[in-house]
């Protein structure tokens, strides 16, 4: 009985071994913390050849702290003409202001950005960019403006979006980075 006894925890003492020794865990590689970016100010300039530039500009300098951004748009978009636009994003609690649009085109992969008008408002926006796949990305945009009207054009940069998706922030999920709501007119 003592030698069944003696065999039985030999025979589990290589048991143990061998399942740890099988282990997968001997990997120590730390996978990265993709910690989420700090976004104070979001800047999108809009040219047209023959019209005026239009910066639309939202800066908050203390982030989620108890001050509203601000936010102002430079002029009204010209009934008609078709624009090229890029779009910026900076932490501006770093001083130099950090580019973090470098970063969100270096992840494009994990980034998208949608621009949604409100209904009356004729402003379409197609992307001009997209990432490895072939998905939107947003940093580089064009913009039609149709028939003189006024509303609320909607930009927002979403953080690990589904990709595909079908353009909409329901379809997209993810979290999103930014999201500011600019007073557009057409004239």
């Amino acid at each position: 009985m003592k030698t069944l006894k003696t065999l039985s925890l030999i025979f589990a003492s290589i048991l143990v071994v061998g399942l740890t020794s099988c282990s997968n865990d001997d990997d120590n590689t730390v996978e990265p913390v993709n910690e989420e970016e700090v976004i104070t100010t979001l800047i999108v300039t809009m040219t047209s050849a023959g019209n005026p530039d239009i910066t639309l500009t939202s800066d908050d300098p203390d982030g989620d702290g108890p001050n509203p951004p601000v936010i102002t748009v430079s002029g009204p978009f010209v009934a008609g003409a078709t624009y090229q636009g890029s779009v910026r994003v900076e932490n501006r609690t770093e001083d130099p202001a950090e580019n973090v649009t470098e970063e969100v085109e270096e992840e494009d992969d994990e980034h998208q950005f949608f621009f949604n008008a409100t209904a009356g408002l004729q402003l379409t926006t197609t992307y001009g960019n997209f990432d490895g796949d072939g998905n939107p990305l947003g940093t580089q945009i064009e913009t039609a403006a149709g028939t003189a009207s006024a509303g609320s054009w909607t930009v927002t940069l979403r953080h690990v979006p589904k990709k595909p998706n079908d353009g909409t922030l329901a379809d997209a999920g993810g979290e999103t980075d930014i999201q500011v709501i600019f007073p557009v007119t057409i004239q």
